[in-house]
């Protein structure tokens, strides 16, 4: 048998508030959720994850304040409490969830062979869509899960591998330290990682040219008209480290939601506009994060 292992490891999560009447309380979120689904919450002091695993296992949402405290995660309420499957996706949200890629190209997973590439064709593949992971063991503040997955690429490549998927509560004044930042006195705060691998478990080896597979996380963060994506990059010319944001993934977006200064990209996140931005690798830096202006809230 032939093993390929791939692993990604966030370790960079940290949400901190000064708090906000307007924010949506936790206990509200995860009583909600255990109306339709069983929920698994994660706890550290007054830290709090919400992980349900059959949504891959997926961070709903988390709190630093406790049950009464703010909400952090976007959950999708009417889909969820609707019971519906969606045709294409089931955007159900949550903060930290699991994907794989590629989408297209001829080692694309949301294709099949021959299909055009638009969107009546695209599907997301189920295993990361709407079959759930198997708990393999918990704690107090962390919980390992587990899914065996089959997939076949746009040239017919077939993929069997096994996803493990730990999530685990850190220390948030240790996390931030080693940024170099102390944590202010008064600041309510959550921090946990994702470690999440893949393993082949199929008798034929995953090379170049039958296509590969990459990890995708992906995370949905309730939003206000003041919040505000920061991104520092890595100073430079163009020809040296390419240029400093891609912005045309979905169109432009307009001069008043994405600008450059002084060595940071700030790009609005009010959630009223499809947009994306990327940035080149030697343009990027170990830290970027938004801030929330009418709910004091950093992420």
């Amino acid at each position: 048998m032939k093993y390929n292992l791939a692993r990604l490891f966030i370790a960079g999560m940290i949400l901190f508030t000064t708090g906000s009447k307007a924010q949506k309380r936790f206990s509200d979120d995860v009583a909600f959720l255990r109306r339709h689904l069983p929920v698994i919450v994660l706890q550290r002091g007054t830290a709090k994850v919400a992980v349900v695993p059959r949504y891959q296992c997926r961070v709903m949402t988390s709190t630093g304040a406790g049950p009464t405290g703010p909400s952090y995660g976007w959950v999708n309420r009417e889909l969820i409490g609707s019971g519906r499957i969606q045709l294409h996706i089931n955007v159900f949200g949550g903060e930290d969830r699991f994907w794989l890629g590629p989408e297209g190209g001829q080692f694309g997973i949301f294709f099949n062979r021959g299909a055009a590439f638009d969107l009546t064709h695209w599907q997301t593949p189920p295993p990361i869509d709407t079959l759930p992971f198997s708990v393999v063991r918990r704690s107090t503040d962390r919980i390992l899960c587990r899914a065996d997955m089959r997939l076949t690429n746009y040239s017919g490549f077939v993929f069997n591998l096994a996803v493990t998927r730990e999530v685990a509560l850190r220390d948030p004044e240790r996390m931030i330290r080693g940024m170099g930042v102390e944590l202010p006195t008064g600041i309510k705060a959550v921090a946990y990682s994702t470690v999440n691998t893949i393993k082949n478990t199929g008798k034929t080896a995953w090379t170049r040219d039958g296509g590969l597979l990459s990890i995708w996380i992906l995370g949905l963060f309730n939003a206000t008209p003041q919040s505000t994506v920061i991104v520092p990059y890595q100073w430079g010319s163009d020809t040296e480290r390419g240029a400093v944001v891609h912005d045309s993934y979905f169109g432009k977006p307009p001069p008043d939601r994405l600008r450059t200064d002084d060595g940071v990209v700030y790009f609005r996140a009010d959630a009223k506009f499809r947009s994306k931005i990327g940035v080149p690798p030697k343009r990027a830096r170990n830290v970027l994060g938004s801030y929330d202006a009418a709910t004091g809230t950093l992420t």
